[in-house]
């Protein structure tokens, strides 16, 4: 029986007492809520990006994150992160032209947020504001800019048209607190109707060139047969009075045409044998042979 109580009491011995115990879970339990705590209240802002937070008492701050690090009450405030960086989105839009034709039109925006007006794009657009916002308001404005104008104009002042949708666009996107930083047209379609007769018109104006210029090519064809031939009668009156004039101006001309006809036949890989006056080289005319 001595034993039996003595191992009792060692036993006693060893176990914690029970005040340490609850010391030390305490200090867990604190220690865990307090790093669990100082995790949750903080939250990061990464690069091109701003963020706002979310009270459950007071609702959304006024006050807009910049890049950082930052402190928060956990449980009771949530942060909202907004990409502020220039997005790029392409919108196809259909409208009518004043002419009453259809018109496709491809637009590319370069859209950001409004970074100093995140809170109240929060409360009125929440986070998708894009999708929200840029169909509808790039839809009213192409429409309204094509209306004024024929579908011939589109094409010849698409640089003016172009002008007008960017300063209609930018005026709209302010008032959803959003920024265009670019807009442009990639791409401009007309309906297949109109297709077709733009295609008519132009082989039209080609053929009509075409004529225009068969008939100009024709006019100075004439021009220089009449030219050729007023030359030709103003060389031939010419050469008569040369030779009227002056007799050794035929003699001349003969040596001339003799000095060719020599060269030929030195050319030539036959031989022929001419005679002087085959050569044209009988300069001196016949004198009669009995003078009187």
């Amino acid at each position: 029986g001595t034993r039996r109580r003595a191992t009792m009491q060692n036993a006693r011995n060893a176990m914690p007492n029970a005040s340490v115990v609850s010391a030390a879970l305490q200090t867990l339990v604190y220690g865990g809520a307090a790093s669990y705590g100082l995790y949750n209240s903080l939250f990061n802002v990464e690069g091109g990006h701003r963020a706002i937070v979310y009270n459950r008492f007071v609702g959304v701050k006024d006050k807009v994150y910049a890049e950082g690090t930052h402190f928060m009450i956990p449980w009771v405030e949530r942060p909202y992160v907004y990409d502020v960086r220039a997005r790029a989105h392409q919108v196809n839009s259909q409208s009518g032209s004043r002419d009453l034709q259809m018109v496709n039109i491809s637009i590319r925006v370069l859209t950001r947020p409004d970074a100093s007006k995140l809170p109240e794009v929060y409360r009125t657009l929440g986070m998708d504001f894009n999708e929200r916002v840029l169909p509808s308001v790039i839809h009213e404005t192409v429409k309204s800019v094509v209306a004024q104008h024929n579908a011939s104009e589109l094409i010849t002042k698409r640089e003016q048209v172009s002008l007008s949708i960017r300063h209609l666009l930018k005026q709209r996107a302010a008032q959803f607190n959003m920024v265009l930083d670019d807009v442009s047209l990639t791409a401009l379609t007309f309906g297949r109707e109109y297709t077709a007769a733009i295609e008519s018109k132009q082989v039209a104006q080609q053929e009509a060139e075409r004529a225009k210029f068969v008939v100009d090519k024709a006019r100075q064809d004439k021009l220089s047969a009449v030219i050729q031939a007023e030359g030709e009668a103003k060389s031939a009156k010419l050469i008569g009075e040369a030779i009227a004039n002056n007799p050794a101006f035929l003699t001349l001309r003969k040596i001339e045409a003799a000095r060719a006809i020599a060269q030929t036949m030195a050319n030539s890989n036959n031989r022929v044998m001419l005679s002087a006056d085959s050569l044209l080289l009988n300069l001196q005319d016949d004198k009669p042979a009995d003078k009187k």
